[in-house]
């Protein structure tokens, strides 16, 4: 195959992938995955990935290798379906780019750069799974995980401290970057709320004793800071407990920020318990009051959605995370979720069914006996049908 053989092969095969249809494929009533996910490795740009000229390329090689699109950030903005995914090098580092789509299930397409993300402090060795609020303020906020090789053990190639950066932007091209949030402990999925709460700017965190272990770290936490220009944490409440024996035993954390509905704040997290192959990732659901978002008004028992047959399958194997949805004007709500820290995929509901399956789902009794308790009350309840 000659160069220009093969650019043109390249060329089209992309393109075919760019406009490769996504459909629905029935659910159980709460949601629809689709059949192919929205943004892989694939859908980069050629011009990432290529040198396209025969001169310096003449053997049209791949000289920056993309290895996974995965946990992005969404937004709707100016009318389109927008995400800030995770993009993974072959060399482990991770940036942020930014994509859109007419429809929010397929034809998504990259923006012709990637983010340039301003550094703070001492330069991050990576920063990964942005979290993005359009908050009452008038400021799009990123917030996002930072990692830094640990000072303390520097004998330990694999020893790492994380922080959560931020930073805002009018226009997702231009970023400001602000002081990464001061924690009295490791944080690494931050959310930010979309309204102030007592005047104050109120934030979802995930307080962890270490880089992957959450240690004394309970849960989901909730604190307020007079500023994102200069966060500090001084005092979190546990809103979202841990619990032994459950899907979010070992970790849990928020994934975008809740959107509110008429009956509370509609919260999407993970959970992450350990098993026989690891670290198992799953998304979970639970509401809290509008008066109060600290307060639980509904927390199904179990997971929402797992990883399914393929999904199964990649780097990190049997993990589903998502830190990005858009819920329309309508009602529609586009789940974005990744799989196995590889690819990103999309599932479709609304907030009806979401609340729906919040208040109507009874929460987890802690043993088995409650367990077949509710599952009886549920066959009782259908044997006069």
């Amino acid at each position: 195959m000659t160069f220009q053989e093969r650019l043109t092969w390249l060329r089209r095969s992309h393109q075919e992938l760019l406009e490769k249809k996504n459909c629905p494929i029935e659910g159980n009533g709460v949601y629809d995955r689709f059949d192919n996910p929205v943004l892989t490795s694939g859908h980069v740009p050629l011009e990432w990935r290529y040198d396209l000229h025969e001169s310096s390329n003449p053997y049209l090689m791949e000289r920056f290798g993309i290895h996974a699109v995965f946990n992005a950030g969404a937004i709707k903005w100016q009318g389109k379906y927008v995400l800030v995914p995770r993009v993974e090098c072959a060399d482990r580092k991770s940036f942020f780019a930014v994509a859109e789509s007419p429809n929010g299930v397929d034809n998504f397409r990259f923006w012709q750069r990637p983010v340039t993300m301003p550094e703070y402090g001492e330069p991050a060795t990576n920063i990964y799974d942005m979290r993005l609020t359009a908050h009452e303020d008038g400021w799009i906020y990123g917030i996002f995980c930072v990692e830094r090789k640990d000072p303390s053990r520097p004998d330990d190639l694999s020893a790492a401290v994380a922080a959560a950066g931020v930073a805002r932007t009018h226009d997702l091209v231009t970023w400001e970057r602000l002081p990464d949030i001061v924690s009295k402990s490791q944080q690494r999925n931050v959310v930010l709320h979309p309204e102030f709460v007592e005047g104050k700017y109120a934030l979802y965190t995930r307080p962890q004793d270490g880089f992957i272990d959450a240690g004394e770290g309970r849960g989901i936490g909730w604190a307020l800071v007079d500023s994102m220009e200069h966060a500090v944490i001084t005092e979190e409440k546990t809103i979202n407990p841990r619990f032994y024996h459950t899907i979010k035993e070992t970790k849990n954390g928020e994934g975008p920020h809740p959107i509110k509905t008429p009956q509370g704040w509609l919260h999407l997290a993970h959970g992450v318990r350990g098993c026989a192959s690891g670290l198992r990732y799953v998304l979970y659901l639970y509401m809290t009051a509008l008066e109060d978002p600290t307060r639980v008004i509904a927390d199904p028992a179990g997971f929402f959605m797992a990883p399914e047959d393929s999904e199964y399958v990649g780097d990190v194997m049997n993990v589903l995370f998502s830190n990005g949805w858009i819920c329309d004007p309508d009602g529609k709500v586009f789940i974005y979720y990744a799989s196995c820290d590889t690819r990103l995929h999309v599932a479709v509901s609304t907030v009806d069914r979401l609340v729906d399956y919040c208040m109507h789902t009874a929460p987890d009794g802690l043993r088995t006996a409650l367990s077949v308790k509710t599952l009886n009350e549920l066959i009782d309840n259908n044997l006069d049908i």
